[in-house]
């Protein structure tokens, strides 16, 4: 594989930080870790083709008694089935439940599943976490 070579200047203490969390993170070189950063910014800002396959979890926390928000979320599930592979949900106390679905295809149908979760009445908050296995 060829590589491109790019420079970088960072001041003395952004360096010395940057080396302890590398070796924290058991990076073998510098390299390494500026790699798999600029990876996770592209994935996290959704960067990919709208095509691109990921796979991924969406996590959320929503309090069941605002409206009818539990079963506005089943209906966002059922309409995005295929995006998902698995569920777990977890009653926090009373009022609150956490939901983590195991999500999977094409990065625009994933997106768009977490952004109509994320938009439901009821919903405090939640992330899409995404990964792929593209460059």
């Amino acid at each position: 594989m060829t590589v491109g070579r790019v420079g970088v200047s960072l001041e003395p203490e952004l360096l010395r930080l940057f080396d302890d969390l590398r070796l924290r993170k058991g990076y073998g070189n510098r390299s390494e870790a500026i790699r798999d950063l600029v990876r996770r910014a592209l994935i996290e800002t959704g960067t990919e083709p709208a095509d691109a396959p990921v796979i991924g979890t969406l996590t959320f926390i929503y309090d069941h008694h605002i409206g009818d928000c539990s079963d506005q979320l089943l209906h966002v599930q059922h309409d995005h089935h295929e995006s998902i592979q698995s569920t777990t949900h977890v009653h926090i106390d009373h009022d609150f439940c956490l939901e983590v679905l195991i999500v999977r295809g094409r990065s625009v149908d994933v997106r768009r599943l977490a952004d109509a979760i994320l938009a439901v009445k009821g919903v405090k908050h939640g992330e899409l976490v995404v990964t792929t296995t593209s460059p």
